[in-house]
């Protein structure tokens, strides 16, 4: 709290607070009470009787006829001139109120506080004490107190502003809860610089500097100020008095985050179970007041909330949302709650998504809850990367980031909620389908969510199975979840041959670049990927494989054996390739060969015959002798 210096000024002003009529037609001393009555300490009998509840006021008709335009309308222009007593339990301020107005009247000194004056101002205004009946009426000198010393100190107006909870709608009407609303608004709104303070509702361990202990000291100058030093005493105030300080305070233009964790801090004081998760007793009809206390509390705090993205904190708003199902609040109001929770849904946690299902007979957990919250921020998301003002690379780059967190707490959720045996196969699927493909580096902990909704229904038949694993990509399971996936028997017969394939081609992939490149180089290579496949699994994930851990090693090592016996089949298989050649090569020449031979032969054997036929014959010798023969006959004659 801190006060202006005009604060001890204006009570000298007021002497104190103490004020008196001008005249008075009965001389007393004062009321005396006896049990429930009051009694003027005058010779003069009472002739007037005011009851108001069960007290009983015994007064006289002149002082109060002259100052009180009620009474004297009531007096003179009642049928009964002999009226002596009136009944007014409707009066505001009750019979406190009504016996400082009443001493008023008589001239007795009354001392004005802020814990009273509301309650006097308002009584003023019921008796219709007015400057018409006389000068320095009550009402004059009430709404002078009001305006020169309360509403000049915070202190004051709290106190005031908390009274007038009981004085409606009196207060509301004479502008007292609006006046008060708007000095506690410009105090929080101002600067301290020069203006002495102190705190009232801070906690005993803070060292609280005093008004007296401060005199002319500023807190600029030995104490920085807190910008939320006014929370405490602004949280003391009823939900409809807050709502009216704060809607001042917005107009004065305040940080919408220092808005929001005043809302925060008034919530957490006002709904115990926000944070306590204490729910309240199932007997609603034996807690009818308390519930809607509560609910009328949430209703309005949604109803303040600066519309900026960051003013409160995911968290809150998801146990804000929480209670506000659990108490039936205006459906309206809820859809709205969804909308800012899916504006900042990539803050959420694991635990404020485990909102239970408050419908008897259905899952454990409200899965359509978080569908609806998933799809709030679906559309957010689509939104901003469509807007002209957000296509810088960095903006599209936190949206993706943003995209990841949400499909790894997705991911946990499903691996959460999967446990319930009353979890239909299509609210997984559809909340596992929600998000894009994209959004989803690694399914890993879309594996691990898979797998343990495989372990808590066994029951499911292959068709069933299939379509849950239908979900997940096999392409994106990192090497230990392949590993695990291989030998899980809870897997379709497809989807193990699926993530074995996707396996093998990683593993021709891994020895197709380790053909290229050195073994030093690859060395530094894998390591970073290895550490980033093993960041980007979700550390439940990896908790939950701790028991297989023993069978992963071993199926590493047989990996590595299959690998090596691939290596040398796939030698041998080259050597026996090239013998397979070398033999059919010559296999194909030999028979080519020995064709030619044949073939050759057989030409020179037609070439004989074909000669034989077509030359001349040699003659033999008696043909020769008697060729001779006549060619001597012939030469000789």
């Amino acid at each position: 709290m801190w006060e202006s210096e005009s604060e001890s000024a204006a009570g000298h002003t007021y002497g104190g607070g103490l004020i008196t009529s001008s005249s008075h037609g009965v001389k007393t001393e004062g009321f005396v009470q006896r049990g429930r009555s009051w009694y003027v300490a005058t010779d003069i009998p009472s002739d007037f009787l005011v009851q108001i509840g069960e007290a009983s006021f015994h007064l006289h008709k002149y002082p109060l006829v002259s100052r009180s335009g009620k009474l004297s309308r009531i007096i003179y222009e009642s049928h009964h001139l002999d009226l002596n007593k009136i009944v007014m339990d409707d009066i505001p301020g009750g019979a406190e109120a009504f016996e400082l107005a009443a001493k008023f009247c008589y001239g007795i000194a009354v001392d004005l506080t802020a814990g009273n004056i509301s309650g006097l101002r308002c009584a003023a205004e019921y008796l219709e004490m007015t400057e018409d009946l006389e000068e320095g009426n009550l009402i004059f000198k009430a709404e002078a107190f009001l305006s020169y010393v309360v509403l000049s100190s915070w202190r004051d107006s709290i106190v005031v502003l908390k009274s007038c909870e009981k004085l409606s709608p009196w207060a509301e009407n004479l502008q007292i809860v609006r006046r008060c609303s708007e000095s506690i608004a410009w105090k929080a709104c101002a600067n301290p610089k020069g203006i002495r303070w102190s705190y009232t509702g801070r906690t005993a361990k803070i060292s609280s500097p005093k008004w007296n202990d401060m005199k002319d000291s500023s807190p600029s100058r030995n104490q920085q100020v807190p910008p939320d030093w006014w929370f405490e005493d602004a949280s003391i105030l009823r939900i409809d008095h807050f709502v009216r300080v704060i809607t001042a305070i917005k107009v004065k233009g305040m940080r919408f985050e220092l808005i929001g964790a005043a809302i925060m801090h008034y919530a957490t004081k006002w709904l115990p179970g926000l944070i306590s998760d204490t729910a309240i007793p199932g007997d609603e009809a034996s807690n009818c007041s308390i519930t809607k206390e509560q609910r009328m509390i949430i209703e309005s705090l949604v109803s303040i909330i600066p519309p900026q993205k960051d003013s409160v904190s995911c968290s809150f708003l998801l146990r804000l949302l929480r209670m506000a199902i659990m108490l039936k609040v205006a459906p309206a109001l809820v859809t709205e709650l969804e909308k800012r929770v899916g504006m900042q849904f990539e803050q959420a946690t694991l635990a404020d998504l485990l909102i239970p299902s408050y419908n008897k007979g259905e899952a454990m957990y409200d899965v359509d809850l978080v569908q609806r919250l998933l799809e709030h921020f679906l559309v957010q998301e689509q939104t901003e990367s469509s807007s002209p003002s957000r296509k810088s690379f960095s903006d599209m780059g936190c949206i993706l980031n943003a995209k990841a967190r949400v499909a790894r707490l997705v991911d946990s959720y499903l691996t959460e909620v999967s446990r319930d045996r009353n979890l239909s196969l299509t609210k997984f699927q559809v909340l596992a389908e929600a998000l894009p493909e994209a959004a989803r580096t690694c399914d890993d902990g879309l594996y691990r969510a898979i797998d343990s909704y495989l372990k808590a229904h066994p029951t499911l038949s292959e068709h069933e199975r299939k379509r849950l694993c239908r979900v997940m990509d096999c392409q994106k399971l990192s090497i230990d979840a392949c590993l695990h996936a291989a030998q899980n028997e809870r897997l379709p017969l497809r989807v193990v041959v699926q993530v074995l394939f996707a396996e093998q081609v990683k593993i021709s992939n891994a020895l197709a670049s380790s053909s290229v490149k050195d073994v030093e180089p690859e060395s530094h290579a894998t390591v970073p990927n290895r550490k980033t496949l093993l960041e980007g699994t979700p550390l439940s994930f990896q908790e939950g494989w701790t028991t297989a851990k023993k069978d992963i090693n071993t199926l590493k090592f047989e990996l590595q054996s299959v690998k090596a016996k691939y290596m040398e089949l796939q030698n041998d298989m080259a050597s026996l390739q090239k013998q397979f050649d070398k033999m059919l090569k010559q296999k194909h020449a030999s028979a080519w060969s020995t064709g030619w031979k044949k073939l050759s032969k057989l030409g020179r054997t037609t070439n004989v015959v074909e000669n034989q036929d077509n030359s001349p014959k040699i003659p033999d010798s008696s043909e020769l002798n008697k060729k001779t023969t006549r060619r001597w006959r012939n030469s000789i004659s």
